[in-house]
């Protein structure tokens, strides 16, 4: 994942992600032009109050001072109102930006292929789309509009303060050169802190995620304490990083407050001595003082906030990287060639495929299943079956080759149209929080009603012969499953899996020795059902046991990425081959 590394490329790129980021920045910038100006009510009103009132050359003059300070208080209220203005602009455009960079950013983790998410662990996608995008959102709702007003106020100060009294501006300036000079030492170095703390709060949240999951197995182990651990090592890396990052932020803001007591002594003493040989008048010096300390009070916000906006600029960093990770699988759309319906044909013709960095897994692999057929793959543990199967899925494309389904090769189908002729059964059923209905509902279009949806899948029950099992069920079609489908058995998992495939009603049918998972009753139910399923689909089964590949119409057997054998199941057992070893092996043990 690429991540840009200057302030300026995050916030190009970012913009172009989320141009509601940028949407009105102009009149939000000029609001706070005004907003910065209004506050300048202080000073001027304190010098005329000064200088023109209470320092009048004829007196007193109350009602002079009074109508000034009238004036500066309205414009106060006015840059209060403008400033909230500004503020819920922000917070608007802000909460837009978010919400479409959590979007794409989504999406693309579901447009990667597997290959690319198993090269990290799942938690840390997570910690981007979630953790990394929070970050962001006191800086685009809070921060950033602080800061923003903040720099106008400060330059704007600095400018008056040069119009007052160039010689006290000059004074000023030279004061908050030290504290200009830790900025650009210390900068880099909070970048750097706040982005190891990101990058081990996403281990954090991949190992608990982990942890939670596997809970079974820490425990049938007893490992709870060793897992322990490493939690406790990663949370505590992330304490140090995190007080390392707040420390040096400290550095800053102590090094700004050091700067604005020295600003503001030396510019009484030298205004002390201008005023006495009449160079600039009392109200002026007074004013001064006033100026100084609202240069240094946007000037001590930025300072600090400066902590807090390097760890969102990490965190929005780390989204762009994401984001913009290539897309090796790519969908192409509206623009792509559909499968002819009823047409389930596969083609794999001189297919290599190589994972990165890693060896040829598929190495000139030709095969061709007739529509309506059934094929059971077959081969050792590494052969190459499941890498086979993911490219027909097409979770991954070869490396060289082609595959097609009815003629069409998969590269070039929509992958809306692919995963409604393509159903996946896995060996182990996976189902999401919910309930049977829910999970039931992903194999339909979104269009399909409620009623709809209820009578399609008590039909598909029944003709799976488990509508004895769904009334046995505590609410049906509403029974919950729980995360994971754990609330089931894993039988049950399977069953909903395969229920969900049948409604699918797909041409090609991807089987990962489905029933392996129930008990005898359960298989041989299922098994039936299979039997009506496949009849008149393209069916490809990974036979983890010989008995599923006697059934099948043809049986391939792969070896070391190889396909060396393909035929009936009754002439592979008479050819002498590896298959024939298998098969005397498999009645061995089975006798």
């Amino acid at each position: 994942m690429s991540e840009p590394r200057t302030l300026r490329e995050t916030a190009r790129r970012g913009f172009v992600l989320s141009p509601e980021f940028r949407t009105g920045l102009g009149v939000t910038l000029a609001l706070a032009g005004v907003a910065a100006l209004g506050k300048m009510a202080v000073p001027f009103v304190t010098q005329q109050v000064t200088d023109r009132g209470l320092l009048a050359p004829g007196g007193v003059q109350v009602s002079v001072a009074f109508i000034f300070a009238g004036i500066g208080a309205a414009l106060l209220i006015m840059a209060t109102i403008v400033e909230r203005i500004v503020r819920i602009r922000m917070v608007t455009q802000a909460e837009q930006g978010l919400a479409t960079l959590r979007i794409k950013a989504f999406d693309t983790v579901h447009d990667l292929s597997v290959l690319t998410q198993n090269a990290d662990r799942r938690g840390r996608y997570v910690s981007r789309v979630t953790g990394d995008v929070e970050t962001m959102r006191d800086l685009m709702q809070w921060t950033g509009a602080a800061m923003l007003v903040a720099a106008f106020e400060s330059a704007i100060m600095l400018v008056v303060m040069a119009v007052y009294a160039w010689q006290l501006a000059l004074v000023v300036v030279i004061a908050y050169v030290p504290t200009a000079l830790m900025v650009r030492i210390m900068q880099p170095r909070i970048v750097r802190a706040y982005a190891r703390v990101r990058a081990r709060s996403a281990d954090l949240l991949a190992a608990t995620g982990e942890q939670l999951v596997g809970v079974a197995t820490i425990r049938a182990y007893g490992v709870h304490q060793h897992m322990r651990a490493d939690l406790a090592r990663t949370n505590h890396d992330i304490v140090a990083g995190d007080t390392r990052a707040g420390w040096l932020g400290t550095s800053l803001f102590s090094t700004n407050a050091a700067a604005q007591s020295i600003a503001t002594g030396l510019a009484l003493i030298v205004g002390t001595r201008l005023a006495l040989s009449g160079t600039i008048s009392v109200g002026t010096v007074v004013a001064f003082a006033f100026l100084v300390y609202q240069f240094a009070g946007p000037v001590g916000w930025i300072i600090e906030m400066l902590a807090e906006m390097q760890r969102a600029l990490v965190g929005w960093r780390r989204v762009i990287g994401l984001v913009d990770t290539p897309v090796t699988v790519a969908d192409p759309g509206e623009s792509g060639t559909p499968i002819p319906r009823g047409h389930g044909e596969v083609g794999i013709d001189g297919v290599h495929l190589t994972y990165p960095s890693g060896p040829e897994v598929l190495k000139g692999i030709d095969l061709t299943v007739p529509a309506g057929r059934r094929i059971a793959l077959v081969g050792e543990t590494g052969s190459g079956k499941t890498s086979l199967v993911r490219l027909l899925a097409r979770f991954i494309d070869p490396t060289a080759g082609t595959v097609t389904i009815g003629g069409v090769d998969l590269r070039d189908v929509p992958m809306e149209d692919l995963r409604r002729s393509v159903a996946i059964v896995p060996q182990e059923g996976f189902l999401f929080d919910g309930t049977i209905r829910s999970n039931l509902a992903y194999a339909v279009d979104e269009g399909v009603g409620a009623d709809e949806l209820e009578r399609r899948s008590l039909a598909v029950l029944e003709s799976l012969g488990l509508d004895g099992w769904l009334a046995a069920q505590p609410q049906g079609l509403d029974t919950p499953v729980g995360p994971r489908g754990e609330l089931l058995s894993a039988g049950e998992r399977q069953l909903v899996a395969i229920a969900r495939a049948y409604l699918r009603d797909p041409d090609v049918l991807i089987l990962d020795e489905a029933t392996s998972a129930v008990d005898p009753a359960t298989e041989v139910r299922i098994s039936r059902a299979l039997e009506s399923l496949m009849r008149g689909r393209t069916a490809i089964v990974i036979a983890h046991r010989l008995s599923t590949a006697e059934r099948a119409d043809m049986v391939a057997v792969m070896d070391q990425g190889r396909l060396v054998e393909v035929g009936s199941h009754a002439d592979l057992v008479l050819r002498g081959g590896i298959y024939t070893r298998m098969h005397e092996a498999w009645v061995a043990q089975t006798r």
